[in-house]
This record gives C-alpha cells, structure tokens and sequence, in this order.
C-alpha cells in the first residue's frame, strides 16, 4: 500500500533522529536528506542521465561500511563538478556532516523501502515542502523565524492573479514557497497547462520564474524544491542587493517577504541603482522590488514588510515618498502577529502597482486590519486562509467605498503627507501599533513552556525507569 505523502514526510524527519549522534542540526539534515533524495529521485524518475557515470543511485546504494562514507564524500565533490544542468548546482560545495558510515547506511535503506512508484512529481515537490516546513517549525532548527506561513503565501498569490505569460521574480527566495504557489496557482487556472500551446509551456516553465538566495545551503534546498516541481529554477545565488543583480529586472509579478533587519556594522548595499541606500535591509528590498518592475502597465508587487517600513524616519520617509510617487501603493494589509514562527513579529503586506510614469501614482491607500481583536495564532489555534476572507472580498471589490466593514479604511495621499508620510495607520486598537514591543502573546507562551515541561517530564520518567 502506497504511503501518504505526509506520511513520507514524517518518515523522512523522523531520520533525523538516526544523526543525532554525528552531531548533525535539522537543517544540516536536511541538505544531507537532499543530497541522497536527489539522487533517489533523478533514479525513480528516469533523469539520471546528469549524472555522471559510476556516480548514481545504484551505485551509492551497492557500498558497504567506510568504503560507502569514502564513496559518498568523494561522490559529491564529481556531482559538484562533472554533473549536468540542475545537478551541478544542487551539489555545488556540497560536503557530508556524515562521520559515521551506519548512519549513512540507514538513511540510504530507509529512503530505498518507501514505495516511490506512485508518487507523481507533484506529490514528490508536495512532499518535499513538507519536509522544509517541518525544518521551519522545529525550533531548534532556527530556520522558521521568518518562515512565510503557506495561507498567507496563498492569499498573496491569489490577489497577484499571475499569467501564464508573465515573468515573476522572488528577489529573497528562501526554499522558492512564493514561485512554486504562483506555479500551482497558474497550473490550476490553466486546466493543468493543458490549455497552454506548446510553446507557452516550454516558456512559462523555463523562463516564468526567478528567485535570488543568498545563503548557498538555502539556495541548494530552493532548487530541489524546483526541481522536484518539474520547475527550470532560474534561482541566482547571491545578493538581491548587490550590484551583480542590478540585471534582474523587468518583470510583470515579483511577490517576497524579505529579510529583516540592518547589515553588520551598518553597511551599505552596492547596488548603483538605488537612490535611498540604507543599513536597513527592508528598505533596501522594497526599493529592489518596485524598481524592478516594468514600466508598461500591469506590472505588480505583493511583498511582506515589518512595522517599521510604515513609520521609521530619514530614509524610511523618504523610500514611503519614492514609492507613492512610482507606484499605486493601493493597499496596505495588517497582518495578526502570531502567525511566523517567532513569537512577536509583526508585519505588513504592501500591494503596489507600478506607474507608466514616476509622479503622483498613489491617490489614497487603503487599509485592513487583521491584527486586532485576532485569536492568539500558534499551537492551538492555526492560522488559516479561512481569516482572509473579509479582506479579499475588500481588496476584490470593484468599488472599494462599499464594503462596510471598520477594518477598512482608506487614507488620501494629503492626509497621508499630513503625517509626515507615515503609513503606521489603519489600526482598529492603536495600542497594537507597530512602534511597540511585543514579546508575543502570553497564553500562548504559557502553554508552549508547559508542553516542553511535559516533554522534559515523560524523558525523565524513561530514563528513572531504565536506571531501575
């Protein structure tokens, strides 16, 4: 009987549990999870053949003991350097944390026994997703602090109506969430590309997405991710904001929640293009994202921002000035906190257009408030597409004035400049503003600490069972 697909997941993670004693983190798992999937997959699906000769699943599977750790450590040095296409770039670098050949062993025979030959590529991309969400949720992975929760990825998508002729671009694609929903998003409107001719799929597939990852790990799991989804992965890997990647522009969609935060010692982008150029990585962003969109009508931009794009001074203002000025900065969505996997965070969705022209393309802005009066998000209460429902009716709405609804408001661009450009508006419960410290909702904090003691409780009991 053929295995859920979440059932493979929890197989899979529940492996990591075999290289605790290596020493390996969650998150270096998972690259040695997808080192030895890639090759498993390019097996089952018949694309082995960017593989080089001699350095294939079969292959790995046939050694036994030192010789196979030896084997596979040599292995991904030829993978990284004599593999085609997409396999020279999910090996690039590549290196084992693996010091124990048993454990390289187990995880071999446990991928080998899952019953593959069901699984559609679909399934395989959905199953891997699972795995990198299961990797965000884990605490001590550290991957989840600003991991995009997979309803609110969803909804972005869905307001950005992508074409299957347009280009999209995710210039802080962590693992590629936004591009692969965009893809399920247009496959659905598409009658699974069976409505596309030839050459619209062959173009929507190799040229529609793109993505920029920073961190080589992340960018290794982003094209597996793409991979796995029948997608090319057009994902460089480097900086958004540096001056190589000045190239990446005229696109149609671009949808992102970028980084937060400021560069170590306050450091500047090298981008020449930018006109405002801060410490602030968001602001840095948000200038990338709407200067890199074309200027022909149509070209939009759904991105996640933190609270403090809305109200912070200098450059801040001046990014708010910029933006309202080239673009229709049309809507402005508050978003609950609780919904990231670190506890606390707050942000926004900023929904803009870009203008033909680079003056006075913002005339109001409109405003909804998902974060007062919300449940505490979390382990108890999940947060699901479910809670954007008004709002999509508001942002749908094809004379916004209508919709009766005190989460909504619009500001004018006059009342806007007024307070001195500040967009920390809209807010039902001004306590909640986005100048404020939060630390996270304390029922929710409570019952996340009883649940680890809970845990810690049920180990001891093990061990003062196994010490008599």
């Amino acid at each position: 009987m053929a295995l859920s697909t979440n059932e493979i997941v929890n197989k899979l993670w529940n492996l990591c549990n075999v290289l605790r004693d290596d020493g390996i983190t969650y998150h270096q798992y998972l690259n040695e999870l997808t080192f030895i999937l890639f090759l498993k997959m390019a097996d089952e699906t018949g694309k082995d053949k960017d593989l080089p000769e001699g350095y294939r699943w079969e292959d790995l599977r046939s050694k036994e003991g030192i010789e196979l750790l030896d084997f596979y450590k040599i292995m991904l040095v030829k993978l990284g350097s004599e593999g085609a296409g997409k396999t020279k770039e999910i090996y690039n670098n590549a290196q084992t944390n693996i010091q124990q050949p048993v454990n390289l062993r187990k995880i071999i025979t446990h991928i080998d026994e899952l019953d593959w030959y069901d699984a559609r590529e679909e399934g395989l991309g959905e199953m891997y997703e699972g795995l990198l969400e299961k990797n965000a949720s884990e605490k001590k992975s550290g991957a989840g602090q600003y991991f995009t929760p997979r309803p609110l990825i969803n909804v972005m998508v869905r307001l950005m109506d992508p074409k299957p002729n347009e280009r999209l671009n995710d210039p802080a694609c962590g693992t590629y969430g936004f591009m692969i929903a965009a893809y399920h998003y247009i496959k659905a409107q598409t009658n699974d590309f069976y409505d596309l001719t030839e050459k619209e799929n062959e173009r929507l597939h190799n040229e529609g997405f793109h993505g920029a990852e920073l961190v080589s790990d992340t960018h290794r799991l982003a094209l597996m991710n793409a991979f796995l989804h029948g997608m090319a992965g057009n994902i460089f890997l480097g900086d958004s904001l540096s001056a190589t990647a000045e190239q990446f522009t005229n696109y149609d969609v671009v949808l992102a929640n970028p980084p937060f935060g400021t560069k170590k010692g306050g450091e500047r982008p090298t981008r020449t293009d930018l006109l405002f150029k801060s410490s602030n990585k968001q602001l840095n962003f948000l200038q990338v994202i709407y200067r890199s969109l074309h200027t022909r009508g149509g070209a939009r931009a759904a991105v996640v921002l933190p609270d403090n794009v809305l109200f912070e001074d200098g450059d801040g203002q001046r990014v708010r000035q910029d933006i309202m000025e080239k673009c229709d900065l049309h809507t402005i969505l508050r978003l609950p906190t609780g919904i990231f996997y670190a506890q606390g965070v707050k942000t926004n969705v900023l929904f803009f257009s870009r203008g033909t022209k680079d003056k006075q393309n913002t005339q109001s802005v409109w405003f909804y408030d998902m974060r007062s009066d919300m449940p505490n998000f979390g382990k108890r209460t999940a947060f699901t597409e479910s809670y954007f429902a008004d709002f999509e009716k508001a942002y749908m709405a094809e004379d916004r004035t209508k919709i009766s609804d005190p989460r909504w408001r619009a500001y004018s661009r006059e009342e806007i400049a007024a307070k001195n450009d500040s967009l920390d508006l809209g807010l039902l419960t001004e306590s909640n503003s986005g100048k404020e410290e939060e630390l996270g909702e304390p029922k929710e904090l409570i019952q996340e600490a009883a649940d680890e003691l809970q845990a810690i409780q049920k180990e001891l009991n093990k061990m003062m069972e196994l010490l008599g």
